[in-house]
């Protein structure tokens, strides 16, 4: 490994994709500071998926988080697809591919997998909060930041990992307006246990423009949320309480109306599912973009997380070895940008599939998902979940 320890990268954002960065920058000799705008780190109430790929990434840097991953969250070896009342329509098995592949999915709650990050990381101490960015300057030796309360930092690079309205990327792609997936979503962890809820379980309910997800997250908690369609014109998050949550979910599964009924009402997050044009620039001079500040997607396929680590993965090859860093940080752009513009493009594809309203169409959906081959699936997860990618 070639040290450099005078390069010095600022990373703007604590969650996984600035979290990973700053873990995976370290491993190639590169200094990080991270620069969070929260007064503290809270990763929120809900969990995500972390997939093989993002494990298998990791590895490549000597960097192993499955232990933690055992610890806090859930393996799930299979995902079912199940009609709004439960009846099977598809199962996905994962097991033999994991298997094959050398890594697991995990189904983890975004507090457990932050704190897996930071285990991995090693150092907090280059956490600094309560730094709101507000705009960066970069030159031919280096960039600045400048924060919300006048502060500024200088580095050798920059990178965006802020999120969906990331600061950094609002400086550079303008007028970025997000792109409306035209359904809410409602989502929540809560302690639960139900007879059909087994170890490891991991399910998508499917109704006409409504969906359910229901999985176990280790520890005697489960993760769910739900979806319903809204016309295009509607904007921001309109609230429903849990009583009108549970109404449009009435007649479904047993397991999916007790999940909701458990839910302490203030726990329920909601938003209005959305993600952004692909951004074909990433960044200029010595600043680029990372994990969802570059690539926002639908949550569909389950990969934002994982394809946030990918990228920290590698950023890290391209600055290893590094002598011009503006030329290192476009090569990460120009290697990252066709398969993440192909994975957004299958979220918002698969997304659009899986909130089908109509009766004819939701019912095709769900035939074409009963009797597809298996092995059609099988070689989509494939290509998803190896790394390196295959081809």
């Amino acid at each position: 490994m070639t040290q450099h320890s005078t390069r010095k990268a600022l990373i703007i954002g604590a969650g996984i994709g600035g979290l990973a960065a700053a873990s995976a920058l370290r491993r190639v000799g590169v200094e990080v500071q991270i620069f969070e705008r929260a007064p503290e780190l809270r990763p929120g109430t809900t969990a995500v998926s972390l997939m093989a790929n993002a494990i298998l990434a990791l590895r490549t840097l000597d960097i192993d988080i499955a232990p933690g991953l055992v610890k806090r969250g859930e393996i799930f070896d299979e995902l079912k697809f199940l009609t709004k009342r439960g009846r099977p329509i598809r199962a996905i098995p994962f097991r033999e591919l994991a298997d094959r592949l050398g890594a697991s999915n995990y189904a983890v709650h975004r507090a457990d997998l932050q704190q897996t990050l930071l285990d991995a990381l090693g150092d907090d101490q280059v956490i600094e909060l309560n730094a709101a960015a507000t705009g960066f300057a970069s030159g031919d030796d280096g960039v600045e930041v400048t924060f919300e309360d006048g502060r500024k930092a200088s580095g050798d690079i920059l990178i965006g990992a802020d999120g969906f309205n990331s600061a950094i990327r609002r400086q550079i792609a303008d007028a970025d307006e997000p792109r409306p997936g035209n359904y809410l979503c409602w989502l929540a962890t809560v302690p639960f246990s139900h007879p059909r809820m087994t170890k490891g379980y991991a399910a998508h309910y499917w109704g006409r423009g409504q969906r359910f997800g229901l999985a176990d997250i280790g520890h005697g908690r489960a993760y769910w949320w739900g979806t319903k369609n809204i016309p295009a014109w509607v904007s921001g998050s309109p609230r429903l309480g849990k009583e009108k949550i549970a109404g449009l979910f009435a007649g479904w599964a047993d397991e999916v109306r007790e999940a909701i009924r458990v839910t302490p009402e203030e726990t329920i997050v909601s938003i209005t599912a959305q993600d952004r044009p692909f951004l074909e620039r990433w960044g200029t001079g010595r600043m680029s973009l990372l994990g969802d500040a570059a690539h926002p997607m639908l949550v569909s396929l389950g990969q934002g997380a994982a394809l946030a680590i990918e990228d920290a993965v590698i950023l890290a090859e391209h600055l290893k070895e590094a002598t011009d860093l503006s030329s290192a940080l476009r090569g990460y752009e120009d290697q990252r940008r066709p398969r993440t513009e192909g994975l957004v493009a299958a979220a918002r594809a698969l997304s659009e599939t899986e909130q089908l309203e109509g009766p004819v169409s939701a019912r095709m959906r769900d035939l074409y998902f009963r009797f597809a081959p298996m092995s059609k699936f099988t070689s989509q997860n494939e290509a998803v979940l190896t790394w390196p990618p295959l081809g």
